[in-house]
């Protein structure tokens, strides 16, 4: 998939999810002073989700690490290239990511 492919898919979860996309050249969601997901330069999603949200997520879809810039995103999952169709469930697992960074201390 190309870039604006997954750019528009992670759009439409963002949308569904009643979020808000910030960042012009990498778009990002945030909240509470905390961004809690991204579209990283290799064309990657990664969703930023609690520990029991993380294991949960390890279990459904393999849980692996998101990688941005060439670090490694702490409670970050990489979102594997088969949800990609399935905006649904991208913006379930938004929503679960929102709801983390919002349970944290503002910053």
């Amino acid at each position: 998939m190309t870039r604006d492919e997954i750019l528009t898919i992670y759009e439409s979860a963002i949308a569904m999810a009643g979020l808000e996309r910030k960042g012009k050249t990498m778009p990002y969601t945030s909240s509470n002073g905390y961004m809690f997901s991204q579209l990283n330069k290799d064309h990657e999603i990664g969703i930023r989700l609690s520990k029991t949200d993380t294991e949960e997520f390890d279990k459904e879809f393999g849980a692996k690490p998101f990688m941005s810039y060439g670090a490694r995103m702490r409670e970050y999952v990489l979102i594997p290239k088969e949800l990609l169709g399935q905006v649904e469930v991208l913006s379930v697992i938004l929503g679960k990511g929102f709801k983390h960074v919002n349970s944290l201390p503002p910053k």
